[in-house]
């Protein structure tokens, strides 16, 4: 696990400039650094050893003739199999890494090599005799790739951070990430809150020559039920299938441990993997938002070592500067400074951690999934539940209401991934600025129209693969780990774990039968009934247990005195007066303090993007 940077172009002072890139991106890879230079582009690497940890396994990695360099960000399981099949057509290696595999195998299968890949990547590679920059990023988005193109140079990296440095990069505010990012609680688009900054999407790849930028995707999703199994042999190919996952993602050459709250996900993988500790992090002593003890039954069950930490308060609030910073883009995910927390005690003691991350998106797991054709209401004609849901959007906001309001809208139109928060006629309100920024529908659209004619279901889980999960669950993971030199593996991400899921049908992926413990699980049925198969009798528990996540306490905090000034300050700041009608922000907040309103969501959405704002406009990056 590493951090990358590069940009094309001579400028006076090259080696100096790439140096300054790769310092701001030091936490990703305290162990070692190198770089290339010549006339056309500059790479720089920093590097955390976890395979072949003496220096042979430094970056930049040339080819046998020094014509292809490359620098990488990930971990691919499979290399060795690849490495033997490039030997066997000739190539040469000097490292036992993964690295030069990549190179090797570019060299020998172009871009052909992406599919032959099980793992998590971005790299890129300058072909020196085309004067050509190949870039490429994994299945699912786990590893980060942004760019730019401004002043005449292209510029690319794992974080944005380390754009800052470049003298060509112009730091402007992209108002429409703005906008979008009231809604979806992270920024959804190809671009980010930096305007001209781009990431490169999930699955794509992408060349770079003589100032032209071209594209590609090449890896997707194709759900497509196979109804011949039963439950039983599903069960037992997803036993099989996790086995093999959690096996390639256990290679290393350093001590590998795992994170484990009380879900299923967690759970499930620290016990298949027989890592040798488990690390955990709640709040306060209220089981709504503390696993810990949950945990260590669980991980003495299985006979692991597991190290907790109760986060206060004060430490939660007081790191939220240093989050966003880590973040590059702000993230109104309350959990991500759970994560940040459980990475710090887990880097303490291990370079390596596996997680539970996908399993809810491949195999079902939200509670949402369970909704469509879910209740004796659907069976309600459509025209009489859509009159009935416009009738309820006008009432005041409850959750019986939101119901009605729900069932009144096909899944195209309500559902935009797991979190909504504001919608477009409240943030244009919130708003003093004008900006261009799309309808939510308007991105949802594209991966809506792939899987046309799909249940409900299969339609949200796409939906979330594409967007949330990227947008929001790995963005975290991965700044979150690396912030704290970790590397956190996941291995319900394997494309082999992938390619057998979106075969299992909806039926047992989200189940609504209930009577006997084999059916009473509604989502991730059989996902669970594999859990409870492999794992000690606690996990059986762990499967029925409801899914809480990394709970915190935002919405008590909130009205508390301390928190509550903290929070209005910031909403009555010149910052906050620059984008939004303030008045209206107090008066959210205040509704929340006095109970007539669960508004704990949308004050963090707000509040974390004039932190993060504070952190990279008012202090250039710093916190």
């Amino acid at each position: 696990m590493c951090g990358i940077v590069g940009f094309t172009n001579s400028v006076g002072d090259t080696g100096e400039i790439i140096g300054a890139m790769m310092d701001r991106i030091r936490h990703r890879g305290p162990d070692a650094e190198g770089k290339y230079v010549d006339e056309d582009i500059a790479l720089g690497h920093r590097r955390l050893s976890i395979i072949d940890v003496s220096s042979q396994g430094d970056q930049p990695i040339f080819n046998e003739d020094g014509s292809l360099v490359i620098v990488f960000n990930g971990e691919i399981y499979n290399y060795r199999q690849i490495r033997d099949r490039l030997i066997d057509a000739g190539h040469t290696f000097s490292t036992n890494t993964d690295t030069e595999v990549l190179i090797h195998g570019y060299e020998e299968y172009g871009e052909k090599l992406l599919n032959m890949l099980r793992g998590m990547f971005s790299f890129v590679i300058w072909d020196k005799k085309k004067k050509e920059l190949f870039g490429a990023r994994d299945f699912f988005g786990i590893k980060p790739m942004y760019y730019a193109q401004m002043n005449g140079t292209f510029m690319f990296g794992s974080e944005i951070k380390s754009f800052l440095e470049h003298p060509s990069f112009v730091k402007e505010l992209n108002t429409d990430a703005l906008e979008n990012y009231l809604t979806f609680q992270y920024s959804p688009a190809d671009e980010t809150f930096f305007r001209n900054v781009y990431k490169l999407q999930p699955a794509h790849f992408f060349r770079y020559k003589d100032g032209k930028l071209e594209m590609k995707r090449y890896w997707d999703v194709h759900f497509d039920a196979d109804n011949g199994p039963d439950l039983k042999e599903w069960v037992n190919r997803i036993s099989d299938t996790f086995r093999d996952s959690v096996k390639a993602h256990k290679i290393a050459d350093v001590e590998v441990g795992s994170f484990l709250s009380s879900g299923v996900d967690s759970s499930y993988a620290a016990a298949v993997a027989e890592v040798d500790k488990t690390f955990t992090v709640g709040f306060g002593n209220d089981e709504k938002y503390n696993e810990i003890g949950w945990a260590k039954e669980f991980s003495k069950a299985i006979g692991k070592e597991n190290t907790s930490k109760v986060i206060t308060p004060e430490e939660y609030w007081d790191s939220l500067k240093k989050i966003q910073y880590h973040m590059d883009e702000p993230l109104a995910d309350p959990s991500a400074v759970a994560l940040y927390f459980v990475c710090n005690i887990a880097a303490e003691k291990v370079k390596v951690v596996l997680s539970g991350e996908g399993a809810d998106e491949i195999f079902g797991g939200y509670n949402v999934y369970s909704d469509p054709d879910g209740t004796l209401y659907d069976r309600v004609p459509r025209v009489i539940r859509r009159c009935i849901g416009n009738i309820a959007e006008k009432l005041p906001a409850k959750r019986g209401v939101n119901f009605f309001v729900r069932k009144g809208k096909d899944v195209e139109e309500r559902f935009i991934g797991n979190a909504y928060m504001f919608k477009p006629e409240e943030r244009k309100a919130l708003l003093k600025i004008k900006t261009s920024a799309p309808d939510p529908t308007a991105l949802t659209r594209r991966y809506y129209k792939r899987v046309k004619g799909k249940d409900d279901v299969t339609k949200m889980q796409y939906l979330d693969l594409h967007m949330w999960m990227a947008g929001d669950i790995l963005l975290k993971a991965d700044k979150m780990s690396m912030a704290n030199s970790l590397e956190l593996r996941v291995p319900f991400l394997d494309k082999k774990v992938m390619a057998l899921a979106q075969t299992i049908p909806t039926k047992y992926r989200v189940t609504h039968s209930k009577g006997t413990d084999e059916t009473k699980y509604i989502t991730k049925y059989a996902m669970r009934l594999a859990a409870k198969k492999d794992t000690p009798k606690q996990t059986a528990k762990t499967a029925a247990k409801k899914k809480l996540g990394f709970p915190v306490p935002i919405r008590v905090w909130l009205k508390e005195d301390k928190y509550y000034n903290i929070v209005r300050s910031t909403f009555e700041s010149e910052n906050s007066e620059k984008f939004f009608n303030t008045p209206l922000l107090v008066k959210l907040l205040d509704d929340h303090r006095s109970g007539k309103a669960d508004n704990s969501r949308k004050i963090w959405t707000v509040f974390i993007f004039l932190v993060w704002y504070s952190v990279y406009f008012d202090n250039n990056g710093k916190y």
